[in-house]
């Protein structure tokens, strides 16, 4: 009697640890196969973009440091160009434009493009100074512009550019930018479109 009931429940014990072992084989090997599916997928990484404060949007103003990082952008992307980049800087600069001022922003530049393209004159701006005006969506950039031909610097002068912005929700767009001369004092006594759309950058 004793030894039926032993062997009936070590009969069981053998069932249930072919059934484990049966179930980890199975659990291995789903494990493999989800290994080998991810390790062939796409992965996705999100980036975040180093910054020295937080900054906020809101829709019912425009964040100073914000504007400020957006016209440091938008002035080495205007004021830097070569012939080899035409291209890409034309489409780049219409891409941050006030889809109202679209198309005389696009005239402009197209000005450029073509008495740039083929040649062999290349700008570049170095910033020194960087001002905001929240309030009046304007923004000036004080630097040097140096002109190059070839691989010789011919020029190098110090200029100002105002840029014009328009801000919607928490959209902001370039409304125009360019090249604005002041007296000792400061006042502004010549500005080439600095609130319509000029894009004069220096030596066109």
């Amino acid at each position: 009697m004793d030894l039926s009931i032993s062997h009936g429940q070590a009969q069981r014990l053998l069932k249930q640890r072919n059934l484990l072992a049966i179930t980890a084989t199975g659990l291995f090997a789903l494990s493999v196969v989800l290994t080998l599916t991810a390790a062939q997928r796409d992965r996705e990484v999100v980036l975040q973009p180093v910054l020295a404060k937080p900054l906020t949007l809101s829709s019912s103003h425009i964040d100073k440091d914000y504007l400020e990082l957006v016209t440091r952008d938008a002035a080495l992307l205007t004021l830097n160009r070569s012939p080899s980049n035409l291209q890409y800087w034309m489409e780049s600069i219409l891409a941050i434009t006030d889809p109202r001022t679209h198309g005389r922003m696009k005239a402009e530049l197209m000005k450029i493009f073509n008495e740039q393209n083929g040649s062999n004159v290349s700008q570049y701006f170095t910033i020194e100074q960087l001002s905001v005006d929240p309030e009046a969506l304007t923004s000036e950039v004080n630097g040097v512009l140096h002109t190059v031909v070839g691989s010789k610097e011919v020029t190098s002068e110090a200029r100002t550019f105002r840029y014009v912005w328009s801000y919607s929700g928490v959209s902001l767009k370039l409304a125009g930018f360019g090249r604005v001369t002041k007296d000792p004092s400061g006042k502004v006594i010549d500005a080439k479109g600095s609130a319509s759309n000029s894009t004069d950058g220096g030596d066109e």
